[in-house]
């Protein structure tokens, strides 16, 4: 099997039942997961060796971030051990018109002080085929801006294809320190994950005319994205339509040599849970990309995998590609008999 790496924190995911607010909430339920780990997982069910690279205490919620990667036969050789805590956050489940809430708690967690020193990237990318981070690493301390922009750099040494999602999160850091970063590290991207807000508050592009449709502006942004970072190959993002928290549509693009390929729209209602529903996009665009398909055909699969996502709780996808091909095939709510 391919090899592939990511980069990134694993969290514990404590969530309220819907109906139910965080400050009322007497239990909650466990998950783990994290941006660049889901990505890993979805992968890993779809055929590829993964390995995640991250830092975790030595304590039992450290043996369950292992025990959870196992489980979706990810490899966990490059798991460090060491630091005092694993980052928490608490969701607070949107339901109706009331939208979803997130509580951090994440700081001074093993990962974010994950050093340079303590990973040997020439062994970790050898014979490696891609290599995915997102913006939240570097959003997590100094030390790891470093980490992330060295990773990328001893990627394209070993050759290694490399995916980054901007994944920007404004209570992590805000638009001026995460455009710092960027520009450091979207020179040695080939696969961009970033949508037009990214464009305008992250990479600092003016606004496309308000004449134009969203498509045409979305094309107008990559245009001028691949301008400023002309080694970028591809670039992706998603159109959602939020009707209500449990009522979205959500569309997938994908832009390549100058043409921007649109996916059906998926009308997903109810939704289960929609955390990690990006990831399991990314990972759908990585694995059409990955096995060459069209770009049609990379972009259809890329959101029929996000919209099982949404169909199912915690924050990984756990479909193969046996099963989303079915899926775009039948449509939704036939059985499968």
């Amino acid at each position: 099997m391919k090899k592939v790496v990511t980069l990134g924190e694993i969290m514990l995911r404590l969530s309220t039942q819907a109906g139910e607010r965080l400050s009322q909430a007497n239990q909650l339920i466990m998950h783990y997961g994290g941006g660049e780990a889901n990505v890993g997982v979805s992968l890993s069910h779809f055929g590829y060796d993964v390995f995640a690279v991250s830092k975790i205490p030595n304590n039992p919620l450290g043996l369950g971030v292992k025990r959870h990667l196992q489980s979706h036969g990810v490899h966990t050789d490059y798991l460090v051990t060491g630091g005092e805590r694993l980052g928490t956050y608490y969701l607070e489940t949107g339901i109706g018109e009331r939208s979803a809430k997130v509580t951090y708690d994440r700081k001074y967690s093993s990962f974010s002080k994950l050093l340079v020193e303590e990973l040997d990237f020439d062994e970790i990318f050898t014979d490696v085929v891609l290599f995915h981070l997102s913006g939240i690493t570097p959003a997590l301390s100094a030390n790891l801006q470093e980490v992330a922009l060295l990773a990328l750099q001893k990627a394209k040494e070993h050759g290694v294809m490399t995916s980054f999602d901007c994944n920007y999160r404004a209570s992590l850091w805000s638009h001026e320190e995460a455009a710092k970063s960027f520009v450091t590290l979207l020179p040695y991207v080939d696969i961009c994950f970033c949508g037009e807000l990214d464009a305008i508050y992250l990479l600092g592009i003016e606004k496309a005319s308000e004449t134009l449709t969203r498509e045409e502006k979305l094309v107008f942004y990559y245009e001028k994205i691949k301008e400023m970072y002309p080694k970028i190959q591809y670039l992706s993002s998603t159109f959602r339509d939020v009707h209500s928290a449990s009522n979205n549509d959500l569309q997938g693009t994908l832009y390549v040599d100058g043409r921007l390929y649109v996916s059906k729209k998926h009308a997903i209602h109810p939704i289960v849970d929609r955390v990690g529903g990006g990831d399991a996009f990314a990972a759908g665009i990585l694995y059409g990309v990955l096995n060459q398909f069209p770009p049609q055909d990379s972009v259809s699969f890329a959101t029929g995998a996000s919209a099982l996502k949404h169909t199912i709780h915690g924050d990984c996808n756990a479909f193969t590609p046996e099963e989303v091909f079915q899926f775009l095939e039948n449509g939704s709510g036939k059985i499968t008999r």
